[in-house]
Parts: structure tokens; C-alpha cells; sequence
């Protein structure tokens, strides 16, 4: 389990090994390694998804290890409470940003190994906390250093832990 401790309140995590195993360890070493605390929420859409683990409130980038493989093709779909990867148009470019679905998004689901149908790789649930994912998801939001959908107040994740119940 995985718990990100925001100003908003905790969110607790449960990742899926069997079926993500790549993606899920590799959040679990960014969580390990402390690199989520400080970061932010950065991109939040509601009805749609929000979007952390890239960002230091003042919106700097910060340096993620290498991309990883896409596991989108391991059945999961985008639902309400799950976890994915972000990446850029690159089916495999995912690294460190993640985002938490707050609408049952099938169109991100893995429809073929085309570039357009990769899709996005689920690897976990929100198991506690989706009242916190859910006040995070309508808070009002504002463009800033050249991205949309940033929150308008910042949302931090100020502190991560990790228990071995994965």
C-alpha cells in the first residue's frame, strides 16, 4: 500500500503486480525513493482524470528515470479510482507522472499495439481516500507556466509511505 499524504488528505493506493507488474514497480521505486513528495497535482479535469507525480508547486519539471514499457494490454480498464501511467504521444514513454480516473474513461482502455490504440496502463486502485481524489477533481483551476488545467490553489503531495502489504 502506498499512502500520499495531501493537503487536501490522504490517498491510500493498492497496487496490481499481477497484472501490471512493470508499471506498479516502478511507481512503487518513485514512491520508495520520496521523488512524489513535494510534487503536485498539476493537471485536474473533473469528470475526467487528475494528474500528479511530474511537478514542484512553482511547476517545475522534475528529472523522472527511464521510460517503461506500456502495459495498457493487461485487461485493466480506466475506471473510477484506478491509477495509470501518463505518457506523452509515445506509447511507451511513460516515467513518473500518474493520474487517478474520475470518470469511467473507456477510450483510454487498450484497443490495439497501434501508436493511436495503445492506450493508457492501468496498474491500481484508490482503496481509501476517493473523497479526497473527489474534492481534489472540482477544485477550480487556471493555466500556468504554459499548461492548462493547473489548480488554481496547489494541491501537494507533501509526504509518501510505503507499507510492504503489496
Amino acid at each position: 500500500m502506498i499512502v500520499f499524504n495531501t493537503n487536501k488528505g490522504a490517498i491510500t493506493i493498492e497496487l496490481d503486480f499481477d497484472k501490471a507488474p512493470n508499471s506498479a514497480a516502478n511507481f512503487l521505486q518513485y514512491a520508495k525513493d520520496g521523488f512524489y513528495d513535494g510534487t503536485i497535482f498539476h493537471r485536474v479535469i473533473d469528470n475526467f482524470m487528475i494528474q500528479g507525480g511530474g511537478f514542484t508547486a512553482d511547476m517545475e519539471q522534475k528529472s523522472p528515470g527511464s521510460p517503461i514499457e506500456n502495459e495498457a494490454d493487461n485487461g485493466l480498464p480506466n475506471l473510477v479510482g484506478t491509477l495509470a501511467m501518463a505518457r506523452t504521444a509515445d506509447p511507451h514513454s511513460a516515467t513518473c507522472q500518474f493520474f487517478i480516473n474520475v470518470g469511467d474513461n473507456d477510450f483510454l482502455n487498450h484497443r490495439d499495439k497501434s501508436p493511436q490504440g495503445w492506450g493508457y496502463a492501468v496498474f491500481g486502485r484508490v482503496t481509501d481516500g476517493m473523497d479526497v481524489v473527489n474534492d481534489i477533481k472540482g477544485t477550480p483551476t487556471t493555466s500556468a507556466a504554459g499548461h492548462q488545467d493547473v489548480p488554481v490553489e496547489a494541491i501537494v503531495i507533501e509526504s509518501t509511505t510505503v507499507t510492504e502489504a503489496d
